[in-house]
């Protein structure tokens, strides 16, 4: 227990609960994920409580508790075998999920949200649909907001970074995903109904989206590259028309050869139709690249220190 409690991470008293408070909300959003939207259906969406789910409806076992009980072993396998990755903040993360699905489990029941959603023959596939979406969306939310505290999920996680271990050619996201469609085909062997894998790799494409809007942010802007023969002129309405800055590169065009200065410049989705007309009014021969910019940090926009002490 030393070996796996050693790894130690120095936060203040307000650090230490806003992160705590993260992995309980965290934790909560997916007991609710599980119990209410996504065990009613039968799915699986890889992980323990994949399995867990698989096991209650097979043999009627808690969610909950089968769900720690297979934690708790890959935890001690994972410690063994990679060392001390994981500290207190997993433990608390792995008992309250699993504390918050019993809870459920005793005052919620097994009941589905729709009573027809238990019964294949009469299941509506819309409303199934809707709430699959519904688990998928609370579920990544839950995820998220653990991944922010810097804290693993546990569970495939670890039999994933073991194999990685021995296989580094192997991404750690594509053996995630290998690992969680495994449980997803478990799901249906065991109870054969085809329609219970599709929606689980529905619930399990959502939450990889929903993570990612919860870790970056649901705020985004727009990153722009120009290059053209007016740039002094582009650069003056950047600044004075949409009180935007921007850099120079030096560039050089591949089929002319010649010199080229290329503006670097972030602004908001609101602002960049405007860019796009100042452009063209100035040089309608320009030549313009938008990427997507999942989150934008530094002078009028977000702060970059609040976003590294998140």
């Amino acid at each position: 227990m030393k070996a796996f409690l050693s790894v130690k991470e120095k936060l203040s008293p307000k650090e230490l609960v806003k992160t705590y408070g993260l992995i309980i909300t965290g934790t909560f959003l997916m007991a609710v994920s599980f119990v209410i939207f996504i065990s009613p259906l039968k799915l699986a969406p890889g992980g323990v409580y994949g399995i867990a789910i698989i096991l209650h409806h097979l043999f009627d076992f808690p969610i909950g508790l089968s769900g720690i009980a297979l934690d708790i072993p890959l935890l001690l396998i994972g410690t063994l075998w990679l060392g001390p990755k994981f500290g207190w903040k997993t433990l608390i993360g792995i008992f309250s999920l699993s504390g918050f699905i019993t809870l459920l489990e005793n005052i919620y029941g097994y009941a589905p949200l729709i009573p027809s959603a238990a019964d294949p023959s009469i299941a509506d596939p819309a409303a199934n649909f809707i709430i699959a979406l519904c688990g998928g969306v609370l579920l990544g939310l839950g995820l998220g907001l653990i991944f922010k505290t810097r804290s693993t999920s546990g569970g495939t996680d670890i039999i994933a970074m073991i194999i990685n271990k021995y296989f580094k050619h192997l991404r750690l996201g594509t053996i995630l995903i290998f690992v969680d469609s495994f449980i997803v085909l478990g799901a249906l062997i065991a109870f054969e109904d085809w329609t219970i894998p599709l929606y689980s790799w529905l619930v399990i494409y959502v939450t990889g989206l929903v993570v990612d809007k919860t870790i970056l942010g649901f705020s985004s802007g727009k990153a722009v590259f120009i290059i053209s023969d007016k740039h002094e002129e582009i650069k003056d309405r950047i600044l004075k028309d949409l009180d935007r800055g921007g850099t120079f590169f030096n560039g050089k065009g591949m089929y002319s050869n010649s010199d080229k200065k290329i503006i670097f410049t972030t602004l908001s989705k609101k602002q960049l139709p405007q860019l796009i007309h100042i452009v063209h009014e100035i040089d309608p021969n320009a030549f313009m690249s938008i990427i997507e910019a999942s989150e934008i940090f530094g002078e009028g926009f977000a702060s970059l220190k609040a976003k590294a002490t998140e």
